[in-house]
């Protein structure tokens, strides 16, 4: 069986601590592969300040490798310091592909109008109509902390748990009791054995 390839996009001020369940987990499964790009293969800083060497280049991508794009938060998005992804993000979108995004990133996604048909979160409704002027998918803004809908996942900066678990699961990458426990653990600091 053929790996699912997930392709993170970072870039400087990324905020790494909304990637950190869900990167290890994605690492770790045999089911996937983890490849981190950026718009160039220079070494980057996350907002945490961890100095990060991206696996590729941004032109080097293909869309048709991508089975998920994910979309961490920061503040370069909110500054419109991201637009070189742009045409990669269409054309994924185009392909019907999945695509996550987390914070800030869900604005990026708002202003493509990636959000007018989809339900959807944010940080905030009026956050995200500031940030993303193009936004027009209010009648389906959720105020959840993360919504997987059609091939979307959004999520509030504040739900870096919610949003791995929405992608382990729009990806298949644990079954749903494997999900469940998962979930407790990271969530509640259950254990179930």
């Amino acid at each position: 069986m053929e790996k699912v390839k997930i392709y993170v996009f970072l870039f400087d001020g990324f905020s790494d601590w909304e990637i950190a369940y869900l990167t290890p987990e994605i690492k770790r499964n045999e089911l996937a592969d983890l490849i981190f790009f950026s718009k160039d293969d220079k070494p980057i800083k996350s907002m945490g300040g961890l100095t990060v060497v991206p696996d590729e280049a941004l032109k080097n991508i293909k869309p048709d490798n991508i089975d998920l794009l994910v979309l961490p938060g920061g503040t370069h998005w909110e500054k419109g310091l991201n637009n070189e992804i742009e045409p990669l993000t269409r054309k994924v979108a185009d392909l019907d592909k999945p695509i996550a995004a987390i914070c800030a990133a869900t604005t990026f996604l708002g202003q493509l109008g990636l959000l007018n048909e989809t339900m959807h979160t944010s940080n905030d409704l009026n956050y995200l109509k500031a940030i993303a002027p193009n936004y027009a998918g209010e009648v389906h803004y959720q105020a959840s902390l993360s919504v997987s809908d059609k091939k979307l996942i959004t999520a509030n900066g504040i739900a870096p748990i919610e949003f791995t678990r929405e992608v382990l699961k729009m990806m298949g990458l644990y079954n749903e009791e494997e999900l469940n426990k998962w979930y407790q653990l990271y969530k509640h600091g259950i254990w179930e054995e």
